[in-house]
């Protein structure tokens, strides 16, 4: 029973049980409940009925400044002396003197009237003939530059038939003498002949725009929060943006909330943020809009976040003491054991762990230290039969490679001796003895370059028997190139194919022309021939063959790849090159470690 509680008491899930129990479970619980009952109940009672004053006092300001302008344009509708004013400028028998008169009336009434409000910025009566009137800086000639039929508001203003045409803010286009730098609200309505009920003037009374931004932005929701005023269709009509004046509103939701439901408070979700709403109707049948991220409106919260603070921090402070000691005692070891799994990530077999705990650590850092004495033996035994299997491949190559060779050469001897070409057929077994020398073995696995070119020499001479063309051989190596060990037939198999593929073809005389350079800690061998080359497709196929794993080259030059991959380091490489003018072959090789193969 004893030997059971010792073993409770040190294993490592009771261990951290414990820390998260003390550190996490009690000030997570305390905090959770006392933050989401309190917070619950301000955003219910406070907050939402804070925002909804504030959005009636903004309806209720920026109302004032609208029915302000719908009063100055009934002032002007209903006046008979403006309307005469109106109607005599088209008659051609008026005096001049009681015209000038009645321009002097109109533009009287119109300036001391925009001078009565200090909203109303500016009153004009507008004809599609004859005479048009402005307040302050109207400007006849840019006035002058439209059809007062292709206005947007001129169609609308005509059907409504003497109602008021509400607009969204704008710059208006008719004052001073440069860029319209004036922002207005329209407010549009036609002037009527009260004797037959004839359309006869366009009355436009237009309110300072910015006065009305001011208005709406002394008026705060939270710190980003803002409010902005659509139109019955969502239009929106008034905004601090001008970009967003008579674009619908664009998010889904906050659209039907406006427009489509009564409820005066709403949230909605803009791209995954959550938003707070408010709305309230004006004067002119518009209604103002009110939103705020809901994370502002919590703002209101602060006193219980700051107790929530104070109490996690003295919960933090007493968790941390009684965790520092269990932490230590238990993450320590993890920590050793992780950097010493790292190094074995990163390639070091020959590290140990030291953790000598009695817990499942140290339990596990035993089974790690044999886990990597077993993985180490069983790579050197992986090594060892993979060099073993290579070396076995190459050698069936190689043996592959020489009867087909043999025959081809005996067959030309045997033909020479037939028809007594002695000399040659002496040259041809000389050269054949050489390289049979050199296959068979007797001068090991490697050879040095200088021995290779040795045997290509005796092999060029056989193949200018074999097919009665002559074969120039031009060296330019290197000593110490001459004196860096290869594999056997590395070079032989790249010339065979120069001549049989590249040069005999050709009927003409061959140039193998064999060069070899130092570069760095690698030896470049380059083999160049000045034969037929191959096509895009041949070469292709064949630079394709030689990556790694692809085993559809043929056998000489897949005795060549592997035997670049299984001798030298992995930097080495084989790259070929074609042309109409002859085929090049550059072997790229990169000792496995540094002094090996005597350069």
């Amino acid at each position: 029973m004893m030997t059971n509680l010792s073993m409770n008491k040190n294993r490592f899930a009771t261990k951290v049980v414990v820390v998260i129990l003390i550190v996490s479970l009690i000030p997570t619980i305390f905090n959770s409940v006392f933050f989401y009952v309190s917070s619950s109940n301000i955003i219910k009672e406070n907050v939402r009925e804070s925002s909804l004053q504030t959005a009636r006092q903004a309806a209720d300001s920026l109302s004032y400044v609208l029915t302000t302008g719908s009063d100055m344009a009934d002032l002007i509708y209903s006046n008979e002396r403006l309307q005469e004013v109106v109607k005599q400028d088209l008659n051609e028998e008026l005096p001049e003197a009681e015209r000038q008169e009645n321009h002097e009336t109109m533009h009287s009434f119109l300036n001391e009237n925009i001078f009565s409000s200090s909203f109303v910025r500016m009153i004009y009566v507008l004809k599609e003939e004859g005479s048009s009137w402005g307040s302050g800086n109207f400007s006849w000639f840019k006035f002058s530059q439209y059809n007062l039929q292709e206005l947007d508001w001129q169609k609308k203003t005509t059907e409504l038939d003497g109602e008021l045409l509400w607009q969204g803010l704008q710059f208006d286009r008719f004052s001073g003498a440069g860029e319209n730098t004036d922002l207005v609200l329209p407010i549009t309505r036609v002037m009527k002949d009260f004797d037959n009920l004839n359309n006869i003037a366009y009355i436009q009374v237009f309110l300072d725009g910015n006065a009305v931004l001011d208005r709406i932005n002394q008026i705060k929701l939270g710190k980003t929060g803002h409010f902005f005023v659509v139109d019955q269709q969502g239009n929106i009509m008034i905004h601090s943006d001008m970009e967003k004046i008579d674009q619908t509103i664009s998010n889904e939701q906050l659209y039907h909330r406006v427009i489509n439901r009564d409820e005066l408070e709403f949230e909605f979700d803009d791209n995954g943020r959550y938003y707070y709403g408010v709305k309230q109707p004006l004067a002119n049948g518009w209604t103002i809009v009110g939103i705020v991220p809901i994370q502002e409106i919590t703002g209101q919260l602060l006193t219980i976040q700051t107790i929530v603070v104070l109490t996690s921090i003295v919960f933090g402070i007493l968790a941390m003491m009684i965790g520092y000691f269990f932490a230590n005692r238990v993450t320590d070891p993890i920590k050793v054991l992780t950097r010493q799994m790292k190094l074995v990530g990163e390639g070091d077999f020959n590290v140990r762990t030291n953790v000598r705990t009695s817990d499942e650590i140290g339990v596990m850092s035993m089974e790690f230290n044999r886990m990597l004495e077993k993985v180490e033996h069983l790579m050197d035994q992986v090594k060892i039969e993979q060099v073993q299997k290579k070396e076995a491949e190459l050698r069936a190559v190689k043996h592959r490679i020489n009867p087909h060779f043999l025959f081809n050469t005996l067959s030309t001897i045997r033909w020479l001796v037939k028809f007594n070409q002695v000399d040659r057929a002496n040259t041809a077994l000389a050269a054949l003895t050489k390289l049979l020398e050199a296959n068979m073995g007797k001068k090991g696995t490697f050879v040095t370059v200088k021995e290779e070119l040795d045997i290509i020499e005796k092999f060029i001479d056989i193949m200018q028997i074999r097919y009665e063309q002559t074969f120039h051989l031009k060296l330019d190596i290197d000593q110490k190139v001459n004196d860096f060990f290869i594999p056997q037939m590395l070079l032989q198999p790249i010339v065979e194919n120069a001549i049989f593929h590249g040069i005999v073809p050709t009927g003409m005389e061959g140039m193998i022309q064999i060069s070899g350079r130092k570069i760095d800690d690698k030896v470049e061998i380059v083999i160049q021939d000045n034969g037929k080359g191959m096509d895009e497709e041949t070469l292709n196929q064949i630079q394709h063959a030689l990556r790694p794993m692809n085993k559809s080259v043929g056998i000489g030059l897949l005795h060549i790849f592997d035997s670049i991959n299984l001798y030298f380091g992995p930097d080495s490489a084989i790259e070929i090159e074609s042309s109409e003018k002859g085929t090049i072959v550059k072997l790229i090789m990169k000792p496995k470690n540094r002094g090996e193969n005597h350069v």
